[in-house]
């Protein structure tokens, strides 16, 4: 797959173009026809690379011929820019190719348009994400067919892999673009390697520096990395065999995680590359579903499982049609994420819809009912696995010190352990482990009889992610605490930018003031608890009434603040606020702790690890108090179709409340081209959104169905 993909970055050449797309999809007479048709209507026109456009849906319909081998698409992706860019007419290729050619090459055409009138043009400085998640779910919810999607994702992603022939400002607008728009529908219809690709290429251009780093750190390290994953896949597979599977029946796959989910990784838990837990990963791909289990049952038999990153998506998979069972484990010292699946499975994993095309009798039909609904029919199978070994801590080691000292852990405790069981401060600043005198990491799991020394920082050195790896109670309370305290660190930095966004005063008068009345100690609570912050606001007024002169004519006398609920979020401020949004930069999910910045009417959402964040504080930027609004019943958001017939909408409103439906808020009509498109937020005692989906879409054409817990999910 890498492969194929940079000879299609690295193809210049006309030729060069034709005999990648021949070398996937055999010269047949009807794309050989629309080649020669491109080819002439796009006489002439370069791309700002310089070489002949033509070259772009040569490509493009290369990528869509190794997504798929359904002919319409990739004479549709030949195509695709023709109307838009050329004198050639819907008609024209109507003539030549026929309706279904047209239905796909018009679907793209109106991507374009829309496209134009959603988002803000690239020489705008305002933000893109508000009209991009806007043009986004117009795209999901006008193209009936869902092969122009994913001859747009094909389209997209060389794009992305030429963009360095434009100007640095168009490159990033469409690099957020890619990331806002296109990667989500990539991740939405399952195809796995669209999506990965397009996140890292929108990662390159748009956090540069970020991205650097991380390659820096992968490429130092790539000897290593692979020959602990070479290591590690050899012990797999040998016993795999040893354990009854036939060699040719299964076979072994490697990867690093890619670039974008490693840096949200570490955006989300405030971490370093170097404390990523899981970077290394395989692939066990085996004939059959029961083999499925077998394999899991040898793994966890031979080695240590952290059980509660343990996912089976084939008994129950995922809405986009995903099966794969998730696993990670301990092996000398390193940690491993194994995937297993039946070849199927990974077929269906690397190119989702469009692995799935049924071919009927007489037309071509796509069948998306798997889409919607699939589920895994349970067979009558022998449980080949333990899920949970109970005797994890059943026996005990002993470790030394450089000096003799016995320290007592439990089998499977790991350097970072011993460190806290020696002291709570030599554990909160280790940076590295020498055990037998040979430097290790801390997270090497230690055997009996080891003689353990530990290097420490000056500081104390967060790692939040690492708690679950850690084996003793102590070493993970010790950790808690030191990740509370950053937490309280935060939140007393944005205590004060709050309290000065809202008292409409400098940062530095309240910082002055906090100090004066001695309240520095208690001074993250404003950022988390509603009433205290109300208090000190008060006290903080009270005070500047009290003095005379110029400082309190230009203090506020009266600021009325007020809770306010929007979307998932509770609001305290005196500001209307109309609009929440999120950068890309980290992905908090609900629960996380969470700050907020103000522009305008709108409020922006970090995760308080987030680094970005971080640096807003401390520039002082406009905050406000939020938290997460309380849950009452599951809320949910749907986009559907109507029946095209009076009294629709009465008659779904009527089958919604049988179903005990609190509905919050609902609009008809807002796409001008699918008026009978139905928009609405409503509350179920029902929890299970699969049952309640079954139940609705019996009703209406379902587009979109989320639970609203994820607040990325809009």
């Amino acid at each position: 797959m890498h492969e194929f993909i940079e000879k299609v970055r690295s193809t210049t050449d006309v030729e060069e173009a034709k005999q990648l797309l021949y070398d996937l999809c055999p010269a047949h007479p009807k794309i050989e026809e629309a080649l020669r048709f491109a080819t002439e209507a796009h006489e002439g026109q370069y791309r700002k690379s310089g070489e002949p456009y033509i070259i772009h849906p040569i490509l493009v319909a290369a990528i869509t011929a190794y997504v798929t081998d359904d002919e319409t698409m990739v004479v549709a992706a030949l195509l695709h820019d023709v109307v838009e860019d050329t004198d050639k007419s819907v008609d024209d290729i109507r003539t030549h190719f026929g309706d279904e050619v047209v239905k796909l090459v018009e679907g793209l055409t109106k991507i374009v348009a829309i496209r134009s009138e959603e988002l803000i043009p690239s020489h705008s400085d305002e933000k893109l994400i508000t009209s991009a998640l806007s043009f986004r779910k117009m795209l999901i919810a006008s193209i009936k067919d869902v092969r122009v999607l994913i001859i747009k994702l094909c389209d997209r992603l060389h794009n992305m892999l030429t963009l360095d022939a434009l100007p640095v400002h168009k490159q990033k607008r469409i690099a957020e673009e890619t990331l806002v728009v296109y990667a989500p529908i990539a991740h939405r219809l399952g195809i796995a390697f669209i999506k990965n690709y397009l996140e890292d290429l929108s990662f390159y251009y748009l956090f540069p520096k970020e991205y650097a780093k991380i390659d820096a750190f992968i490429s130092s390290h790539k000897v290593e990395l692979q020959m602990k994953l070479n290591e590690f896949m050899d012990d797999v597979r040998t016993k795999i065999v040893q354990n009854g599977i036939r060699a040719d029946d299964f076979t072994i796959l490697s990867r690093i995680k890619h670039y974008y989910s490693i840096y949200l990784k570490m955006q989300r838990k405030g971490i370093s590359i170097e404390e990523v837990l899981d970077l290394l990963a395989i692939r066990v791909i085996v004939k059959e579903p029961l083999d499925c289990y077998k394999v899991l049952g040898i793994i966890h038999t031979n080695f240590k499982p952290l059980i509660m990153r343990f996912k089976d998506y084939i008994a129950v998979p995922k809405e986009n049609g995903y099966q794969t069972i998730h696993t990670t484990v301990f092996d000398n010292a390193s940690i491993f994420e194994v995937q297993i699946r039946t070849f199927e499975m990974h077929h269906t994993a690397e190119f989702g819809v469009a692995a799935h095309w049924k071919y009927k009798t007489g037309d071509i039909g796509v069948n998306l009912k798997w889409l919607e609904n699939l589920q895994f029919q349970k067979e009558s199978i022998e449980e080949f696995y333990e899920l949970v070994k109970n005797d994890l801590y059943s026996e005990d080691i002993s470790v030394f010190s450089p000096k003799g000292d016995v320290f007592t852990l439990p089998r499977g405790a790991v350097a970072l352990d011993f460190a806290y069981a020696v002291h709570t401060d030599v554990g909160n600043r280790a940076k590295a482990a020498y055990i037998n005198k040979q430097r290790q990491t801390l997270l090497t799991e230690l055997k009996n009889g080891d003689i353990v020394r530990i290097e420490t920082a000056d500081e104390p050195i967060l790692r939040c992610s690492w708690i679950d790896a850690l084996k003793t109670s102590k070493a993970k309370d010790q950790m808690r605490q030191l990740c509370k305290q950053k937490f309280k660190e935060i939140n007393a930095e944005a205590a004060l930018n709050i309290l000065a966004s809202e008292l409409r005063m400098s940062k530095e008068e309240i910082a002055t003031w906090i100090d004066k009345e001695g309240l520095r100690a208690s001074l993250h609570r404003i950022a988390t608890e509603e009433n205290y912050f109300k208090e000190i606001k008060n006290k903080i007024l009270s005070s500047y009434r009290k003095q005379k002169g110029l400082l309190f004519l230009l203090a506020p006398k009266r600021i009325s603040l007020e809770a306010k609920d929007v979307e998932n979020f509770h609001f305290f401020t005196s500001y209307p606020i109309s609009e929440v949004e999120f950068d890309y930069c980290c992905h908090p999910k609900r629960g996380d702790e969470i700050v907020a910045f103000r522009e305008g009417h709108k409020a922006i959402i970090h995760h308080k690890m987030c680094q970005r964040a971080q640096g807003f504080i401390k520039e002082g930027r406009p905050m406000l108090f939020v938290t997460w609004k309380n849950e009452g019943l599951p809320k949910y958001k749907l986009i559907a179709l109507l029946p095209d017939r009076k009294g629709a909408l009465a008659q779904f409103l009527q089958n919604l409340s049988k179903l005990d439906i609190n509905i919050v808020s609902i609009e008809l009509g807002k796409n001008l081209e699918q008026t009978n498109m139905c928009e609405m937020e409503f509350e179920s005692s029902i929890g299970d959104l699969e049952l309640l989906r079954k139940k609705i879409a019996s009703k209406v054409k379902i587009i979109e169905f989320i639970k609203t817990d994820d607040a990325y999910k809009k």
